[in-house]
């Protein structure tokens, strides 16, 4: 028979260790395993290994998560293929003669960049090498240069198809659709507030974002030109969401349809060959891969974690704070945020989700103003991928910066990179607390479309 340790010492030797292990630099889906089944050994007897196929083979077998290597894989073509260069190209070239007209087209092409690309590192860093000395050389302000592209890039957890909101569904058993559509007013709204940010600061000191020089520019027959050449993405991205939101087809059928789509735009782009695909294939394996090691190592942890009564004990302890349900979920936020400095965003899914989500259901949906039970579960949904986007941002490790970091020019210090984030991360939490205060701006588009 296995040690019996109280579950208070359990949780923080649990979590201790995975912090531990993780700040020695070890990769998050082995040390999530490694430990779940050190534990495992520890704890139970023989028999408790038998939590390892148990927990796993439900994932292996999930049609839903069969839509995030096609995602993967139809961005990937879409890169190789060069279609976001030259989308950059031409929002820039239309916004161009306007004050910050450059961060603002960073800012939207990052948001097309998002419905096509679920995975964030892609957007920041293709932002980061394209835009960034762009706008550097035009005398932008390297800080709302740095913060737009950041901001931007972002974006990609939000606006679907967002692969972090197809685990989220899994994980939390919810329809991966409707939070795809639940997703879309929040992912909108950001970006217009960044948007609205960037042009009014460059407005009121032109020195910050100058419009293009005279010579740059380009006539009104000329931007209709440059649109057309971006037909076939567009249409692209319009197929593949509007496939899934008039529910002709599940997301899954609607990434087969975009990977399809994705061949067709590269061939229009004189780009198919043997090179793009394999180049579009590695890259969709070596994504596809990490994602689901780290998805099978954190949900043993997570299984053995709840087996030993840890859901209890959070719920427990939440309620001992003696605050309401609106204090509970800040505080889930807050610890949320927290983690993103320290942890990635697949892990801290998987760590959190199951725990916190049938804490939200006992507090019920009445406690927040709701009155679908439905509602609950998506609103909290959407709040958690706009918590992600600003674990993104948050210094001292978010991912953004540090991919940003990669592709800077060495004389920008890391610093400077810290405080271009900082107003953007503001803006992120603003976007948070009307998502908070008005549940309305997720639930009502999921509502009309699913009635």
């Amino acid at each position: 028979m296995g040690i019996d340790i109280g579950i208070e010492l359990l949780t923080l030797i649990m979590f201790g260790s995975l912090l531990a292990l993780l700040m020695a630099g070890l990769p998050l889906a082995f040390v999530t395993g490694g430990l779940a089944c050190v534990f495992l050994f520890i704890l139970g007897d023989a028999r408790a290994l038998n939590i390892v196929p148990s927990r796993i083979f439900p994932l292996m077998t999930n049609y839903q998560l069969s839509a995030i290597p096609l995602f993967i894989f139809m961005a990937a073509m879409l890169e190789r293929a060069g279609i976001i260069n030259e989308m950059f190209d031409v929002i820039y070239k239309v916004l161009g003669s306007v004050k910050g007209g450059l961060a603002s087209a960073t800012i939207i092409a990052s948001t097309i960049l998002a419905a096509m690309v679920g995975v964030i590192g892609a957007a920041v860093v293709t932002m980061g090498i394209i835009a960034l000395p762009a706008m550097l050389k035009r005398g932008y302000d390297p800080k709302i240069a740095m913060g737009s592209i950041m901001a931007g890039g972002t974006l990609g957890i939000l606006i679907p198809p967002s692969i972090l909101a197809i685990i989220y569904a899994v994980v939390a058993e919810q329809s991966v659709g409707e939070l795809f559509i639940g997703a879309v007013i929040p992912g909108l709204m950001l970006s217009g507030l960044y948007i609205l940010y960037v042009t009014l600061r460059c407005y009121i000191n032109p020195q910050l974002g100058p419009p293009i020089p005279m010579e740059e520019r380009i006539t009104t027959g000329e931007k209709v030109k440059l649109m057309g050449n971006m037909s076939a993405p567009i249409a692209l991205i319009v197929i593949v969401l509007g496939v899934i939101f008039t529910g002709v087809a599940t997301p899954v059928e609607a990434a087969g349809i975009g990977t399809f789509g994705a061949f067709i735009v590269a061939a229009i782009h004189r780009k198919l060959d043997w090179l793009t695909i394999r180049e579009a294939c590695l890259t969709t394996l070596k994504a596809s891969a990490m994602v689901i090691w780290i998805m099978f190592g954190a949900t043993i942890f997570v299984g053995l974690y709840v087996l030993e009564g840890g859901q209890q004990f959070v719920q427990d302890s939440l309620a001992a704070t003696g605050l309401g349900p609106w204090g509970i979920l800040i505080l889930m936020q807050v610890l949320l945020v927290v983690l993103g400095m320290f942890l990635d965003w697949v892990g801290i899914l998987l760590l959190c989700v199951p725990i916190f989500v049938p804490i939200i259901k006992a507090l019920g949906a009445a406690a927040f103003g709701l009155d679908d039970p439905n509602d609950l579960v998506l609103w909290f949904g959407v709040l958690y991928l706009v918590n992600m986007q600003m674990s993104f941002l948050s210094p001292p490790f978010g991912y953004a910066l540090f991919y940003l970091r990669g592709v800077a020019p060495d004389y920008i210090p890391m610093t400077d990179i810290f405080k271009s984030a900082l107003p953007f991360l503001f803006l992120q939490i603003v976007g948070l607390v009307m998502c908070m205060m008005f549940p309305e701006i997720i639930t009502w588009l999921p509502n009309i479309v699913y009635g």
